[in-house]
């Protein structure tokens, strides 16, 4: 069986798949910034501040690989966009 398939079509599939991911990490992200009304840079700059909090820092680490996956699978869909050669393996 011969399957045809566009440069076009691969990376809308890739799009797509990477938009897939950044949904649950965005809404992770937004429950962050309700649960402390804030950005993570303001987050960040607070955390300091604070006393030893473990539930404070534990939620820090887990913000923080969040926004690192949500900036990289990001700087993915950059790459998608302007890819020029696509390579099928």
């Amino acid at each position: 069986m011969n399957l045809k398939v566009s440069r076009e079509e691969i990376k809308e599939y890739q799009r797509l798949k990477i938009i897939s991911q950044l949904a649950p990490i965005r809404e992770r992200i937004l429950f962050f910034e309700r649960k402390y009304g804030c950005s993570f840079e303001d987050f960040e700059r607070r955390i300091g501040e604070k006393a030893e909090d473990f539930e404070v820092w534990d939620d820090y680490i887990e913000w923080k690989a969040y926004n690192e996956s949500f900036k990289d699978l990001k700087a993915k869909l950059e790459k998608i966009k302007d890819a020029k050669k696509i390579t099928v393996t």
